[in-house]
């Protein structure tokens, strides 16, 4: 039953994590502006107490994800699972030690907290990257290759994007470059997190029958099984 309660888990999680960060945002401070800051720094200057937690639950959520694909033996072994796992653990440490407000000069708090933002917006293009073709290869998760592919781009596009902004652009409009790639990144988690619900939740409790029949068991035969 615990297994099972993995991707609501997700799900839910990374829904409440995306309407916290949006509605914070929304509704925070207006002479704050969210195209030339970065999330942190939005949430340094406006105190933190909605974004950070969101960040945290986002991260909490990731685990669930990776520990329900684990379940269901979807294909994320080797560095995609240990790429979703530095991506979850840098953003509850993260939201932990957050980014000090522009005013309180570099502090090491900042610095780690760069760290580990960076360390986990390289992570899900990379593990994106690595889940097409595996996917491509799976019946259950075939359905979402294509669109975990074209996801996968699009964050390592804005992975280039914020690397330029952040280096030789001087950081013009990385607030906005930011959210664009958080939100690529999140959308990849969401795409695999509806999935693995489906498997786990769906008409036919595919994640189970296959647990039942064996992981090396052809899909043709699960298909059978199901006729019979």
């Amino acid at each position: 039953m615990v297994r099972r309660l993995y991707p609501v888990i997700a799900c839910g999680g990374i829904l409440l994590a995306v309407v916290s960060v949006v509605v914070a945002q929304v509704g925070g401070d207006g002479s704050l502006d969210p195209v030339t800051m970065t999330i942190s720094e939005y949430a340094a200057e406006d105190g933190g107490d909605v974004i950070e937690p969101a960040m945290a639950i986002l991260g909490v959520s990731s685990l669930a994800l990776l520990a329900g694909m684990r379940a269901v033996r979807a294909p994320v072994q080797g560095w995609p699972a240990r790429l979703m796992a530095i991506w979850s653990l840098a953003l509850i440490a993260a939201a932990v030690v957050p980014a000090t407000a522009a005013g309180a000069g570099a502090t090491w708090q900042t610095d780690v907290h760069r760290c580990l933002s960076a360390a986990a917006f390289v992570s899900v293009p990379a593990a994106a990257t690595q889940l097409v073709g595996r996917f491509a290869e799976d019946e259950r998760w075939r359905p979402v290759a294509r669109l975990v592919e074209w996801l996968a781009l699009a964050s390592g596009l804005g992975l280039a994007a914020i690397t330029y902004v952040a280096l030789p652009g001087h950081g013009v409009v990385i607030g906005l470059v930011e959210r664009l790639l958080l939100t690529t990144e999140v959308a990849v988690l969401g795409v695999l997190a509806v999935n693995l619900l489906w498997l786990t939740w769906g008409p036919i409790p595919r994640g189970q029958l296959v647990e039942r029949l064996g992981e090396r068991r052809p899909f043709a035969e699960i298909s059978q099984h199901i006729v019979n």
